[in-house]
C-alpha cells in the first residue's frame, strides 16, 4: 500500500510541476488520503470527492455572484458556509463527503478575498478543484491497474489470510505448545471484525452472479471457521493423541484449500470420519465447515447454506442521520465549528495575512465530536506539521540549491513520501501524523513552480496551524464540549444493549431476514469496540477537576472490554444454533431451553447497562436487573439437564457431536457473563 501511495503522489507531483498546475499540492495530498481498501472502495471515495467538489464549486460561485461585492454580506456568507460545513460533518451519514465539501471551500476563501480580477478568482477556484480531481483520477487508475494484475485479490487474499490464521492456531495444538499471543490476538481480531468488509466488497464488485454467490458462501463459511477457532482458544482442552492427529489432518486440509484458492484450482472433496472426542468439542464443527468450504470451491449446486451466505442488502442508504433535524447536538456542533473557524478567518483577514489561512483548515480537519478526540488529532496535526516543516526547511537550505530539474526534485520527493506514507498506513493512533508530514512538505514545495527559497512559507503554514489549535482550545473545546469519557461510557452501554439484541435473535420469521439482522448487529458492535478504544485514547488528552475520576472510569471500561468481546465471540459461535442453519438444528426441547437461557443472558447484560447508566430499576428495568449470576447459573443448569436428557435413544451421558459443542459454548457464555456482572 505504501508503494501504491508513493507512486500515485509522485505521478501527481511530476504532472503538476511539468504542466504548472495551480494548487498542485492539494492534488498530491489527496493522492495519499484516498481509500485503498479495495478498487471498489477507491472508486466510491473518488465519486464522493467529485460530487462533494461539484456541490462545493456551485456554492462558492453562487456566493461570489451574490455576495462578493459587499464586505458585510461576504462575511455573513463565509460564516454561513462554515456553519453548513460543520453541521454536515455532524449530521450527514457520509462524513468524508462533508469534509471534502468544506475543504474546497476553506482553501479557496482566501482567493476570493484577494484584490484581483473576478476572472482570475473563478479560474483559481476551478484549478483548485481540477488539481484535486487530477490526484483522485491518478489514484483510482493506479488502483484499477493493480487490481487487474491480481483480479479478485481484494476478495481472495483476505480469505486466505483467515485460513492462515486458523492453520497457525491448529499448529500450536498439534505441536503441543501454548498458543502464542500473536496468534491468539490475530484470531480474536479477525473474529471480532467478522466478514462485513468482505461482503461489502463482494456486493460492490462486477463479478458474475454465479461467482458472487459462490464467493458469498465461501466468505460466510470461512467466517464461521474463524469464529470457531476464536472460541477454541478459550476452551481448556486436554487433547488426546487421536484428536491431535485429526487436528493435524484438519490443518493440512486447510492448507490445501488455501493453496487451491490462491491458485484458482478446484480442490478434491474432503471427508472426516469417526466420532469427535469429548475433550475437543469444536473439532467436529470445524471439520464439517472445512468440508463445506471444499464443496463450495468445487461448485456444488446443492448447498442449502448458500442462501444464508449472501450479503445483506446495503442499497438502502440516506444522506443524513435519522435525528439530523431533531437532535440539537448537530446544531451545537455546527455553531462551535463555525465560531472557531470564523474567528480564525477574522484574525488572518484583519491582520492581512492570508498565508496563515491554514488556521481555518485546522479547525475543519480537527473538529471532532469529543474534546479528547479533537485534541488527539490536533496534537498529531501540529506534530506532523512541525516535522514536515523542518524537513521542508532543511531541504530548502541544504538540498534544493543543488537541484535544477524535476528529476532531481523527484529523488528528494520520493524518500520523504515513503516515510510519510509508511506512517500513514499505521494504526489510527498515528496514521494522521504521516499525512500531516506529507501535507506540510507539499504545501511548502508544490504550491509554486520553482524551488522555494523563502523560509517564510513554512513559518506561515505552521503559525496558521498553531493559531487554529489555540482557537479550537479556547472556543471549540469550551462551548458545549462533549468529554470523551462521557461518550466512551455511552458507547460501552450501547454495546451491552446491542448484545442484548443479538442474544434475542432471531426474532424475524424468515431466516434470511434474521441473518441480515445479525450481520448488521455484528458490524455495529464491532464498530463500537473500535470506538471505545479510540475514545479511551482521547481521554488522555482531557484535563480538568474530574481527570482522576475520568481516568479511573477509563481503566475500568478498558478492563471490561476484553470480557465483553469474549462474550460477543461466544455469542457469534452460538448464532448458528439460534438461526437453525443446516446441520445445526437442535431438538425442540433444547431449542426452547436455549431461548429461555438466551433471554436470561440478555437480561443480565441489560442489568449491567442499567447499572453503568445509573438508572433506578423500576418497571421493565427491575425485571431485567433481577437476572443475577446465581439466576443465570440456575438457567444454565436447566439447559444442561434438558440437553443431556433430550435424546433417550443415546447411551447415558452420550451426546451428539453438535450438542458436545453447543453445551461448552453455552457454559462459557454463562461464566463470562456472570464474571462481568460481578465486576460491574
Amino acid at each position: 500500500m505504501t508503494a501504491r501511495m508513493v507512486l500515485a503522489t509522485t505521478l501527481v507531483m511530476i504532472l503538476v510541476m511539468t504542466f504548472r498546475i495551480p494548487y498542485g499540492a492539494y492534488g498530491a495530498i489527496y493522492a495519499l488520503t484516498i481509500s485503498r481498501e479495495s478498487p471498489e472502495a477507491t472508486v466510491a471515495a473518488v465519486r464522493t470527492i467529485i460530487v462533494a467538489f461539484v456541490i462545493g464549486l456551485a456554492a462558492i460561485l453562487l456566493g461570489a455572484v451574490l455576495f462578493v461585492g459587499n464586505p458585510m454580506l461576504r462575511l455573513l456568507w463565509v460564516f454561513g458556509i462554515l456553519f453548513t460545513t460543520f453541521y454536515a460533518m455532524s449530521a450527514m451519514t457520509n462524513y468524508a463527503a462533508a469534509v471534502r465539501f468544506g475543504y474546497l471551500v476553506v482553501i479557496t476563501i482566501p482567493l476570493w478575498d484577494r484584490q484581483i480580477p473576478a476572472e482570475l478568482r473563478v479560474e483559481g477556484t476551478l484549478w483548485a478543484a481540477a488539481a484535486v480531481g487530477l490526484g483522485s483520477l491518478i489514484t483510482v487508475l493506479l488502483e484499477l491497474v493493480f487490481a487487474r494484475l491480481e483480479p479478485g485479490d481484494d476478495i481472495v487474499r483476505p480469505i486466505a489470510e483467515r485460513l492462515v490464521a486458523v492453520e497457525a492456531l491448529l499448529g500450536c495444538y498439534v505441536a503441543e505448545r501454548p498458543v502464542d499471543r500473536h496468534t491468539a490476538e490475530e484470531i480474536t481480531l479477525l473474529a471480532t471484525r467478522g466478514t462485513s468488509r468482505l461482503r461489502r466488497n463482494l456486493r460492490r464488485s462486477s463479478f458474475s452472479t454465479g461467482y458472487r454467490e459462490q464467493m458469498g458462501a465461501l466468505i460466510a463459511l470461512v467466517g464461521r471457521l474463524v469464529d470457531l477457532a476464536a472460541n477454541l482458544t478459550a476452551l481448556s482442552m486436554e487433547i488426546p493423541e487421536d484428536a491431535r492427529q485429526r487436528l493435524r489432518t484438519l490443518a493440512e486440509n486447510i492448507a490445501r484449500l488455501r493453496a487451491g484458492l490462491l491458485a484458482r484450482k478446484t480442490p478434491h472433496p474432503m471427508e472426516f470420519g469417526g466420532d469427535v472426542p469429548a475433550s475437543a468439542p469444536l473439532l467436529g464443527e470445524m471439520e464439517k465447515t472445512v468440508s463445506l468450504i471444499a464443496d463450495v470451491l468445487e461448485g456444488s449446486p446443492s448447498l442449502t447454506f448458500r442462501a444464508s451466505a449472501l450479503p445483506p442488502d446495503e442499497s438502502k442508504w440516506r444522506f443524513f442521520v435519522s435525528d439530523a433535524l431533531t437532535n440539537p447536538d448537530h446544531i451545537k456542533f455546527g455553531l462551535r465549528g463555525c465560531l472557531a473557524a470564523g474567528l480564525c478567518y477574522i484574525i488572518y483577514t484583519g491582520v492581512n495575512r492570508p498565508e496563515i489561512s491554514t488556521s481555518v483548515t485546522t479547525c475543519l480537519l480537527t473538529g471532532l465530536t469529543t474534546i479528547g478526540a479533537s485534541r488527539q488529532k490536533q496534537v498529531l496535526r501540529i506534530g506532523g506539521a512541525l516535522v514536515g516543516g523542518l524537513v521542508g526547511i532543511g531541504a530548502q537550505m541544504f538540498i534544493l540549491p543543488s537541484i535544477d530539474s524535476i528529476f532531481g526534485f523527484t529523488l528528494l520527493f520520493v524518500p520523504i513520501m515513503i516515510g510519510a506514507s509508511w506512517i500513514a498506513t499505521s494504526s489510527p493512533r498515528l496514521s494522521y501524523f504521516g499525512v500531516q508530514v506529507a501535507t506540510a512538505f507539499d504545501l511548502i514545495n508544490l504550491l509554486e513552480f520553482k524551488m522555494q527559497t523563502s523560509l517564510a512559507v513554512a513559518r506561515d503554514r505552521i503559525l496558521g496551524i498553531m493559531l487554529g489549535l489555540v482557537v479550537m482550545w479556547l472556543v471549540f473545546d469550551q462551548l458545549w464540549a462533549a468529554p470523551a469519557t462521557v461518550q466512551m461510557r455511552k458507547t460501552f452501554i450501547s454495546t451491552l444493549r446491542l448484545l442484548v439484541q443479538l442474544s434475542g435473535e432471531p426474532r424475524a420469521k424468515e431466516q434470511t431476514a434474521a441473518i441480515e439482522r445479525t450481520y448488521s448487529l455484528r458490524e455495529t458492535i464491532d464498530a463500537n469496540f473500535d470506538r471505545v478504544r479510540a475514545l479511551a485514547d482521547g481521554v488522555l488528552f482531557e484535563f480538568g477537576p474530574s481527570r482522576q475520576q475520568d481516568l479511573a472510569l477509563r481503566d475500568r471500561i478498558r478492563g471490561w472490554q476484553p470480557q465483553l468481546r469474549s462474550i460477543f465471540l461466544t455469542r457469534i459461535a452460538l448464532l448458528k444454533y439460534c438461526l437453525r442453519l443446516p446441520g445445526f438444528e437442535l431438538p425442540e426441547a433444547v431449542r426452547l431451553a436455549q431461548r429461555e437461557f438466551d433471554n436470561d443472558v440478555a437480561g443480565a447484560l441489560e442489568g449491567m447497562a442499567n447499572r453503568i447508566e445509573g438508572n433506578v430499576p423500576g418497571g421493565r428495568e427491575k425485571a431485567v436487573a433481577g437476572v443475577s449470576p446465581a439466576d443465570l447459573e440456575t438457567s444454565f443448569k436447566r439447559l444442561e439437564q434438558t440437553t443431556v436428557t433430550c435424546c433417550p435413544e443415546l447411551p447415558k451421558g452420550a451426546l451428539t457431536a453438535q450438542l458436545q459443542t453447543f453445551l461448552p459454548l453455552s457454559r462459557r457464555i454463562e461464566r463470562l457473563t456472570s464474571a462481568l456482572d460481578k465486576e460491574i
